[in-house]
């Protein structure tokens, strides 16, 4: 069974410091997968999202390891078209888990979209733009946060693709109840150093997302990636993971794969010269951000992200 470690949020809750992510998992290979991280590679943790659309086949996969309830930490996220109904979405999510509560409840991003739009998850403006609310108050997504938390729905509160600024300027002034957790695009190549930090001092615990890189991302053929690993007779993604867990982050690797996901859950304990190593990658050269979905004029408030163009 693999040692994974596990965090403390604010509240007291523990957090298993890597879990499985099933972004872009299909429908027919993700409840195997989980199934089998859960019985078979000793995941405690899986990350989901609506918006994904495959929480129905997660919770399948969770009925099917066996695993009770209680040894499992299930993670959800309120989609964009959902700001104004997070109890309605919610209950909706736990109905195709197949639970009565999520571990924890994400904003799946800082930005609202049309909910009456042309579509579900992405309506467009006759211009080809996403229909955004730009005069949406995220503090009134974060208020519903804060009630369905209080009712039990949800044992833990955050966000997702937050930087500094939109959180200091929509949610902490506002918040009764801070912000536990900010999942964001975390790796060597977009560490975000300053954020985390700053996240740390405010007791937030950060998540990763694509931490080995995305889809053909050249991370795990990097060279100074590849050295630590051979150095250490370790995989690249073990190093990846490790310095992931050095950095006192909670990685998110996805894969349907089960020598993958296996290989996923094992990391390496890196030196401290090699944590220092991986860190200045970015910065000689090599940043680069994975993710970009087209919100067309959001001030998301990133040093490298801070407004997409109109």
């Amino acid at each position: 069974m693999a040692n994974v470690p596990s965090l403390k949020l604010s509240n007291g809750t523990k957090i298993p410091q890597i879990g499985l992510g099933t972004w872009q998992s299909k429908a027919g290979e993700v409840e195997k997968a989980v199934a089998y991280a859960l019985k078979d590679a000793g995941y405690r943790h899986i990350d989901c999202a609506f918006a994904y659309g495959n929480e129905k086949e997660v919770g399948d996969g969770i009925k099917e390891s066996g695993v009770p309830r209680k040894d499992i930490f299930i993670t959800s996220k309120i989609w964009c078209t959902w700001h104004g109904r997070v109890e309605e979405q919610l209950k909706i999510t736990l109905e195709r888990l197949g639970t009565d509560y999520v571990d924890l409840l994400l904003v799946h991003w800082p930005v609202a979209m049309n909910p009456e739009g042309n579509h579900p998850f992405f309506p467009l403006l006759p211009n080809g733009k996403r229909d955004i609310l730009y005069d949406w108050p995220l503090r009134k997504t974060w208020e519903q946060f804060e009630a369905v938390y209080e009712k039990g729905l949800a044992k833990a509160i955050g966000v997702s693709n937050f930087s500094q600024l939109k959180l200091e300027e929509e949610i902490l002034p506002f918040a009764k109840i801070k912000p536990m957790v900010n999942q964001l695009e975390i790796h060597p190549y977009n560490p975000q150093h300053k954020l985390v930090e700053w996240l740390h001092s405010q007791d937030i615990v950060v998540e990763a997302y694509s931490p080995l890189g995305s889809t053909d991302a050249p991370l795990l053929k990097d060279d100074a990636i590849v050295e630590i690993a051979e150095r250490n007779q370790v995989s690249p993604s073990s190093v990846l993971l490790g310095w992931s867990i050095a950095k006192g982050i909670v990685p998110l690797p996805k894969s349907v794969n089960p020598e993958r996901i296996l290989t996923n859950i094992q990391y390496a304990k890196l030196a401290p010269a090699d944590v220092e190593k991986i860190d200045g990658l970015a910065a000689a050269g090599k940043q680069k951000r994975l993710i970009r979905p087209p919100w067309s004029g959001v001030k998301l408030g990133f040093d490298d992200w801070f407004q997409v163009d109109p």
